[in-house]
């Protein structure tokens, strides 16, 4: 089996974002059977139909990265019960013009990590229908709605905690199977 490529969005501009440490930490529960690479949304211009006949070198930038990718991780926040503004934007660029999305038929799978009790549900609630819209394959089950305490991370960059090694695991091994469906 080849490693597959994994263009991961991270829904949080912070550099210390609760989410983009979680992204960080998923990084060795794939092994060496995956490689995630980060999608830079931060620099992106707002999504202006304009861009539809001279698209944005980010634009560009963004569209090759998951072209080239074999799945996408969305890693996002919750703002207002919904998806952030940044990684909605991300979106629209990549899946713009019509006919032109680079997310279609890829694989996908959506988590987060917030300091609420219902951690990011409705963020991906709203990023899942969004998701299915643009033709993307899914992952349904787990659901990963994680609480960020003191000691979720440990100071080497992992979970402090060996259930939700073992439980973010298992998610991990169902993307992988999802991935793996397509190219059979």
């Amino acid at each position: 089996m080849s490693q597959y490529q994994i263009a991961v969005f991270v829904g949080s501009l912070r550099k210390h974002s609760f989410n983009r440490q979680l992204a960080h930490a998923l990084g060795p529960l794939f092994g060496n059977r995956a490689r995630l690479s980060l999608v830079e949304i931060g620099d992106l211009p707002l999504y202006d139909q304009d861009f539809d006949h001279d698209y944005p070198d980010q634009g560009k930038r963004l569209k090759q990265q998951v072209r080239e990718a074999d799945a996408v991780l969305f890693v996002t926040p919750e703002y207002n019960r919904s998806i952030p503004g940044v990684l909605k934007n991300a979106i629209d660029l990549g899946s713009r013009p019509y006919g032109d999305s680079c997310f279609a038929g890829k694989p996908a799978a959506v988590l987060g990590i917030s300091i609420g009790s219902i951690g990011t549900a409705l963020a991906q609630q709203h990023l899942r229908n969004v998701l299915s819209y643009l033709d993307m394959r899914v992952l349904g089950q787990p659901e990963v709605f994680l609480q960020h305490k003191d000691g979720f991370f440990d100071e080497g960059g992992g979970f402090g905690d060996a259930g939700t090694t073992k439980f973010l695991q298992a998610y991990v091994e169902r993307f992988l199977a999802l991935i793996a469906q397509g190219k059979d």
